[in-house]
């Protein structure tokens, strides 16, 4: 079944996030994930949005989102990420058919 990674956010280390983001699609694309959405002006239209960006991505299931995020060439560019950043990653499972 289809799961879905949602990100949210912060940004304080510009420079250093975009040399993440300009590695990012080579390491997803490797692992069979897509990029769905990568927004950083999201349209609020109920609640509070606090993050600076949002990210949503499909994998075909939770042992490929694993096996991605645990990759050694995702892990190394993550570093990167964590430095840059803070926020909060979920994962949901989408609906079946």
């Amino acid at each position: 079944m289809t799961v879905y990674a949602i990100a949210q956010i912060r940004i304080h280390d510009r420079p250093t996030y975009d040399r993440y983001a300009a590695r990012f699609m080579a390491v997803l694309q490797r692992h069979g994930g897509r990029l769905l959405a990568a927004d950083e002006a999201p349209l609020v239209v109920e609640g509070e949005w606090t993050a600076d960006k949002l990210v949503l991505i499909a994998f075909a299931d939770r042992t490929a989102f694993e096996t991605w995020a645990g990759s050694p060439d995702y892990v190394e560019i993550s570093r990167d990420r964590l430095a840059a950043t803070t926020g909060t990653v979920i994962l949901a499972s989408g609906i079946g058919g």
